[in-house]
């Protein structure tokens, strides 16, 4: 179970970053509804956002017990209405789904206009990802998850009309479970944000839901002539007749 993980050393770790970052991102994000989908620990990264209205909305083939849950829905068919939302955060949660693609769409129907979609993943492009290709086969959390590249999210975003706003990858350090050497290497961070930004073990999206303006169809000027006139234009024969 992925929340066991989170609980665990080197899962303290990350989420402790993960929750800063969130946080950061969040604060600047408004509206009245805010979503998150999946739950890791026992609050959940929004409570950081500014939002009032705040649910957690667990997936049927991710829920994590012990967390706080409002909903529980299908990832094919969220139980949320169309356009409704103002905000929906996603921690780490097209890696462990079915239809990541299909999920997306889904959160793209019920953004309003405008609104946020934020998301944070594994970055396969990492000592992390390396990690993960040596312990796939175990099928334990979290390396039996997919791990998304940016590549592949930008797309994504981009056929469902969400304007990528802002990339930060972060957590630089390995994916090592001694808590004192993990300490000792805290340095990492700010040197790898500089030195090798690329290579951050996981990372964070913001992006916004498009609202596409309504292009106003000009009229051919014979049509419009014709539709200001009221009248049909005579036919040559008309003519004829009219001049005799």
């Amino acid at each position: 179970m992925l929340r066991v993980w989170f609980a665990s050393p080197l899962g303290e770790a990350l989420l402790q970053m993960e929750q800063l970052k969130a946080s950061q991102a969040l604060t600047d994000l408004f509206g009245y509804h805010i979503v998150q989908l999946g739950c890791l620990h026992e609050h959940g990264f929004i409570e950081a956002s500014r939002i009032s209205h705040k649910i957690i909305l667990q997936l049927d083939e991710q829920v994590n017990h012990g967390c706080r849950t409002d909903v529980i829905s299908s990832a094919d068919a969220l139980a949320l209405a169309s356009d409704s939302l103002d905000v929906v955060f996603m921690p780490h949660v097209l890696e462990y789904t079915a239809n990541p693609h299909k999920l997306l769409r889904e959160v793209e129907r019920v953004l309003i206009g405008e609104g946020h979609l934020v998301i944070i993943g594994f970055n396969p492009w990492s000592l992390w990802g390396l990690w993960r290709l040596l312990q796939a086969w175990r099928e334990v959390p979290p390396w039996c998850g997919h791990f998304f590249g940016l590549a592949r999210i930008k797309d994504w975003l981009s056929l469902l009309d969400l304007e990528l706003l802002s990339i930060e990858r972060f957590f630089f350090r390995p994916p090592l479970k001694n808590s004192r050497i993990m300490q000792r290497l805290v340095f990492l961070e700010k040197l790898g944000k500089y030195c090798w930004p690329w290579f951050g073990s996981a990372y964070l999206i913001v992006a916004r839901k498009r609202v596409l303006p309504l292009t106003p169809i000009k009229l051919r000027w014979r049509d419009k002539r014709s539709i200001i006139a009221g009248i049909v234009e005579p036919s040559t024969r008309m003519r004829d007749s009219l001049h005799e």
